[in-house]
């Protein structure tokens, strides 16, 4: 599939916060029209041994209404950026962009296991990558980076919103009975309601999201086996 290009990866911390937010003003909070015939969800991951340079990211494709694989693709290379809170993108993206550029055709839409607008700068993983793919782009986290919320139900489809600033920036939303939410938010061309929904869809049996679940699966194996 085809990747846009938005910015070049060299570049240092502080250049990379302009980064985010000169990319901010690009998001899309609109549903992309490819929502209403939805057909196949990517999800992608990473992986890496602690300590080690080296970084696997994947991408698995899932077909609806089953969640088929029908395409997973991968690549390995080594880190070029620091970790630091807020700037992961930097850290994570160009592998990912890799193995997304090996895609037949492109998905109809795309998880992230990471933030999406509910970030410091409006602009986490699920964001940033989504508009490199100018697709519709969900970030789907097990753990709060920003924001705050109130209380979310014990049924399976409760959520609160999640509030940053004095905006709505995604949803806390309980995809299992009685199991830890997880925090939602619109990557790229899709609204917080669609996001939320888009989330909950994929959720069969576990907290995570089926394709999300799959990619984590498969990158750890990738690493495991140092492939």
């Amino acid at each position: 599939m085809e990747i846009r290009s938005l910015h070049g990866w060299d570049v240092n911390p502080s250049r990379a916060v302009e980064i985010q937010e000169l990319l901010r003003e690009k998001i899309s909070l609109k549903d992309s029209s490819s929502l209403g015939k939805l057909r196949s969800i990517a999800a992608a991951d990473v992986s890496y041994n602690k300590g080690d340079t080296t970084l696997y990211g994947a991408v698995v494709v899932v077909e609806l209404p089953e969640m088929e694989i029908v395409e997973q693709r991968w690549a390995k290379g080594k880190v070029t950026f620091p970790y630091i809170p807020g700037l992961l993108s930097f850290r994570e993206a160009p592998i990912l962009l890799k193995a997304f550029a090996m895609l037949r055709r492109a998905p109809d839409a795309v998880l992230f296991d990471g933030q999406g607008i509910a970030h410091p700068r409006g602009c986490g993983l699920g964001s940033h990558v989504g508009l490199f793919l100018d697709l519709p782009s969900v970030g789907c986290a097990k753990s709060r980076l920003v924001g705050e919320h109130g209380p979310v139900g014990e049924d399976r489809g409760s959520y609160a919103w999640l509030v940053y600033r004095g905006k709505r920036v995604g949803t806390v939303l309980r995809t299992r009975a009685g199991v830890k939410p997880v925090f939602v938010s619109p990557g790229h061309r899709v609204s917080l309601r669609s996001a939320t929904k888009l989330v909950l869809l994929t959720c069969r049996r576990y907290r995570l999201p089926e394709p999300i679940r799959l990619a984590h699966q498969l990158v750890n194996r990738l690493r495991r086996e140092g492939r």
